[in-house]
């Protein structure tokens, strides 16, 4: 693998950090597997630079989506096919970020993430998207799925997290 386009990469991933980190929380809620997760994000993303690099027809946001979703969803099939027996003994609660006094507060976003950890594996990239405030067409373009599709997920999507979060309180 070449040099030259390292700094473009580092720059990239430096930028698309917190999104990365994003869609490692949503598909872990344990803390170590959500950094191996993000490593391995990271990973194939590198492994991918090069025909990434080589095109000049996808948005970069929309192959970090399409990277990330897809190395978080097989690692999702990963773990389910082999679950860690620890898990079910220990406390799921992910790390939550410090309430701010404009934003919600520390109880509302465990009760959300909780809520979120009920969803399937495609409600959650929908979720993630949402929440980075993707476009209707940027979805439909990272998921690979028209922007009518789209709408009528996310409705459905948001319905089934007001249905859930009362069930996580």
């Amino acid at each position: 693998m070449s040099a030259a386009p390292m700094p473009e990469f580092l720059r990239l991933l430096n930028e698309y950090q917190p999104l990365l980190r994003r869609a490692a929380r949503l598909y872990c809620p344990d803390a170590d597997d959500r950094q191996d997760l993000y490593q391995e994000i990271v990973l194939q993303l590198w492994r991918a630079w090069p025909r990434y690099a080589a095109r000049a027809d996808i948005k970069v946001s929309t192959w970090l989506y399409r990277v990330a979703l897809n190395v978080a969803i097989s690692d999702l099939r990963r773990r389910t096919r082999m679950p860690d027996p620890a898990y079910f003994g220990a406390a799921t609660l992910p790390d939550l970020p410090t309430p701010t006094p404009d934003g919600p507060d520390a109880d509302d976003l465990a009760q959300l993430y909780r809520a979120i950890e009920r969803l399937s594996q495609v409600e959650k990239a929908f979720v993630l998207l949402y929440l980075e405030e993707r476009t209707y067409e940027e979805m439909a373009d990272i998921l690979g799925i028209t922007q009518n599709n789209v709408r009528v997920k996310m409705h459905r999507v948001q319905d089934k997290l007001r249905q859930l979060l009362p069930l996580v309180a």
